[in-house]
């Protein structure tokens, strides 16, 4: 990117200017808040990727950057525990935010549920080049590498390894982690996708459960391992779609899989909106 693009899209912060820069310009645009610091070697990783999507959405939402060894009070303000932290604000509110150096992919994802990327002028324009979670692998073990303390990064690796399917290393992972993060909203959602992902040892392709639908509309074995496929492989609403389908013709088949697979599933999304949505739907079929 060009630096006539980060300066537009990217931006320091403090107490003294943060009213202003950051609470009353969300009234208009969206702000992302970096919570950072010099020594933090995730931060490294983070904060390039972040300004590189803040170019790439191109006013979408622009990128304040908090630095908090010299913002202090704003730090503790926010109740930040670990960096880096970061907040989306509109409307002068906290609207979501993450902890951690996620996967480009995954941020990606976490912008477009509530920012649109703005036309471009002609000038810079980026492709979207989404980390792949091999890339993401191999970025986070440099990183634990370079810093063999920082056990978060175990989390952050426990995570791309099932993101790239697989499972043992990503629960070998999760089973080393420190008291503390054990019990991180991550680590819980981590849990919840290995669970559904021992359904799938020895399943079926998904085109073979795919044409086995075709051929048995009934055959809920085939759904139910399909539903767990496409939830597993980002497709959350085909996955959901599936699980609800043997609910309201089939509810009591294999002991109420289906209800159990619903909750499994919504244990494993972070879409507030989407979990909600479903579960009302769930709820009408039951009652």
């Amino acid at each position: 990117m060009s630096a006539t693009t980060a300066d537009t899209h990217v931006f320091d912060v403090r107490e003294d200017n943060f009213e202003a820069e950051v609470l009353q310009a969300s009234l208009t645009t969206p702000i992302l808040v970096d919570f950072w610091a010099t020594w933090c070697g995730p931060c490294k990783t983070l904060g390039p990727m972040l300004e590189k999507l803040a170019a790439e959405f191109n006013g979408g939402f622009r990128l304040a950057k908090v630095d908090v060894d010299k913002s202090q009070q704003l730090a503790a303000m926010f109740g930040i525990r670990s960096i880096p932290t970061v907040m989306l604000v509109k409307d002068g509110q906290i609207v979501d935010g993450f902890a951690g150096a996620l996967p480009e992919g995954q941020i990606r994802e976490f912008l477009t549920r509530h920012v649109q990327p703005q036309e471009g002028d002609g000038q810079d324009t980026l492709q979207a080049t989404p980390e792949s979670p091999e890339d993401a692998i191999n970025r986070i073990q440099q990183a634990m590498a370079a810093e063999p303390d920082n056990t978060e990064l175990r989390l952050d690796l426990a995570l791309a390894l099932m993101r790239a399917g697989q499972a043992d290393a990503a629960e070998a992972e999760l089973t080393s982690l420190p008291a503390n993060l054990a019990t991180d909203a991550r680590a819980v959602r981590l849990r919840s996708q290995l669970d559904l992902a021992r359904a799938l040892k020895g399943a079926p392709s998904l085109p073979e459960l795919q044409q086995r639908i075709q051929a048995d509309g009934s055959d809920w074995a085939a759904r139910d391992l399909l539903g767990v496929r496409l939830l597993l492989e980002g497709d959350a609403i085909a996955g959901l779609e599936q699980f609800l389908a043997i609910l309201e013709k089939a509810r009591d088949w294999n002991e109420g899989q289906a209800k159990k697979r619903l909750l499994a599933a919504f244990a494993t999304l972070d879409d507030a909106e989407l979990v909600g949505r479903y579960r009302r739907r769930m709820a009408s079929l039951l009652f």
